[in-house]
């Protein structure tokens, strides 16, 4: 499976974007977003795909939120994918040249810190933001919102 490149804009439950409501995600998914911040050789090798669709499913995509947010020229996983043929250079030029149109926090810890502060106790925006997500993902594990 290619993965594909990030869609036009960040999805409505990205956690990069600063409009999102916090604690749509455990607390390991934003874990994840400030791996990402670290210097090149300290990152993690795997892409950061979009949380819209199960991780092998032929629509998988680049996080547009994470192409947004990091330098693409500087994101170690990147670089793997385009060697070991995940993602090809047309995709990762696109995530290289992404450009968000809506908001999105300065780096992975922002994104993090807000994302974390909601996950004891999700809002009702939250709330239906995780319940739209357990219906498109199959490969989830029990409800996070109850």
């Amino acid at each position: 499976m290619t993965v594909q490149p990030p869609a036009p804009r960040p999805c409505a439950s990205c956690p990069y974007r600063e409009d999102v409501p916090a604690g749509i995600w455990a607390e390991e998914e934003y874990a994840k977003l400030e791996a990402f911040d670290e210097e090149t050789a300290y990152q993690p090798p795997g892409l950061f795909l979009c949380h819209q669709t199960d991780r092998d499913d032929e629509r998988a995509r680049v996080c547009a939120g994470w192409a947004g947010c990091h330098d693409g020229d500087h994101l170690m996983a990147l670089r793997i994918a385009t060697l070991t043929g995940e993602i090809t250079v047309e995709a990762a030029e696109a995530v290289r040249d992404y450009v968000s149109p809506v908001p999105l926090f300065a780096s992975g810890a922002e994104a993090a810190a807000h994302g974390r502060s909601g996950v004891e106790h999700p809002d009702p925006d939250a709330v239906l933001a995780i319940r739209k997500i357990e219906r498109r993902r199959t490969d989830l594990i029990g409800p996070k919102g109850d």
